[in-house]
Order: C-alpha cells, then sequence, then structure tokens
C-alpha cells in the first residue's frame, strides 16, 4: 500500500475550491490530535527539566512551498516566551499543573477579530480577549512577569 506524499495532498487540493477561507474555522481544523501533542511534550520537558516549572510553546506554521499545509510545532523552555502571532503558550507546573496561559491566532485572524471586535460571536470572545490583549501588552506584561523582567526593560529583576 502506497501512501501520498504532502506534496501530492497539497497540490491535489489547491487545485479544488476550498471548503471554507473563514480563519477561525481553519484555525479549529488544525487542532486534530492536539491535546495529545500537548501532553506527549509535557512528558518530554518533565524529563528535561525535572522539578522546575517549564512552558510549553505551541507554534503553528505554514510550509513555505505549500501554503495549504499547516502544522502545529510542539517544544517546551524554561522560560516564558515573547506573545507572537501563531502561539499557543501552557505553563507546566513542578506541582504537576498545567496552565493555559494564551493563544495568539494568525495576524490575519487577530486583525480580522480586532477590526469586527463588536461583531464576534459570543463562542469566540475568549479568543478575542487574546487578541486584544496581545495588541495592549497585556500578554508582554504577563511573559515578564513570568520571566522575573522589570516591566519596562529586558533587564532581569534578581
Amino acid at each position: 500500500m502506497t501512501r501520498e506524499t504532502v506534496g501530492k495532498i497539497s497540490s491535489d487540493l489547491l487545485l479544488q475550491e476550498a471548503p471554507t477561507k473563514d480563519p477561525i474555522e481553519l484555525e479549529r481544523e488544525m487542532h486534530t490530535d492536539y491535546e495529545k501533542n500537548v501532553w506527549d511534550c509535557v512528558q518530554r520537558c518533565i524529563k528535561e527539566f525535572p522539578h522546575s516549572d517549564f512552558f510549553v510553546i505551541v507554534v503553528t506554521k505554514k510550509e513555505r512551498l505549500m501554503q495549504n499545509v499547516i502544522r502545529n510545532y510542539f517544544f517546551g523552555r524554561q522560560s516564558c516566551p515573547t506573545p507572537e502571532y501563531d502561539q499557543t503558550v501552557y505553563r507546566y507546573t513542578a506541582a504537576g499543573d498545567l496552565e493555559f496561559l494564551w493563544v495568539v491566532p494568525s495576524k490575519d485572524t487577530c486583525e480580522l477579530m480586532r477590526e469586527n471586535a463588536l461583531m464576534i460571536a459570543p463562542e469566540e470572545k475568549e479568543l478575542l480577549r487574546f487578541v486584544l490583549e496581545f495588541y495592549d501588552g497585556t500578554l508582554l506584561k504577563i511573559s515578564k512577569k513570568y520571566n522575573k523582567e522589570a516591566a519596562l526593560s529586558n533587564i532581569i529583576e534578581l
């Protein structure tokens, strides 16, 4: 049994009419097996950073040559990342708790939501809150707090 390559599937899909162009619906579709991948990343990071807090970052990227192929990359680190587009961040504590911190969707989705903030459906209000907090700097303040950085500088407070 021969499997088709991602490139072949991508080019075939480009020839077809897209079922949707709604960026929010596209974001939802990308999250198949998402939770399993988050926990797989947590398990890897527990081994890498034993007995300490760490952050799980999920970065969503479009393939450069296949714009209709979108992938999620899961990795961990001990410092809290700076908020960016196409990013989801969790904090895992040494006590074993996984805390969802934020999600910032693609730039197009952020702009669409910010421009249409008064028309956002109730089930998307939390995402809108993250988008607005990304633009007003609230998420950056949260990141700096976790990294023990001074609010208005790049200097780490001891």
